[in-house]
């Protein structure tokens, strides 16, 4: 498996993060917490706005990611391909009205027991460039 890809980083994603998004989102995967759907919840709760939830990430980092996991120069097999794992570490909560930027970089490269890891981290950060969250993504390839 040719690992001179790793290290290479794709193109900012800019996304910005609408209050009705994150309803839209919380409502889809069942949270009932007020702080997702009602401002004025959430500012009481010390947020600036109505808050996203914590995996709302994979929302806002899809931009960054697609690029890195089409990129013909890793020719990922998309039919033998499985989704791994993805691991996320939060930092900064992200509001509505937030502007997040998220870059992507090939993180590692590796052949095992006739299985290839395409390993990507992200990196989000927000208008004040704080970080928000750093996710690690891996997809297999069964087969090699």
């Amino acid at each position: 498996m040719d690992t001179s890809k790793i290290g290479k980083s794709y193109p900012a994603f800019e996304y910005e993060v609408g209050r009705e998004k994150i309803r839209e989102y919380a409502n889809a995967v069942g949270e009932t917490n007020p702080v997702y759907t009602d401002r004025e919840a959430a500012k009481a709760a010390g947020f600036r706005d109505v808050v996203a939830p914590p995996m709302f990430a994979v929302v806002y980092s899809a931009g960054a990611m697609g690029p890195a996991v089409l990129d013909p120069e890793l020719a990922i097999n998309f039919m033998m391909m499985l989704h791994g794992s993805q691991e996320f570490v939060w930092s900064e909560p992200v509001c509505a009205g937030d502007t997040i930027t998220t870059t992507a970089t090939v993180k590692d490269l590796r052949e095992e027991d006739g299985r290839r890891f395409y390993v990507f981290e992200s990196v989000s950060i927000n208008q004040d460039g704080k970080e928000t969250v750093r996710g690690t993504w891996t997809n297999i390839v069964r087969g090699g």
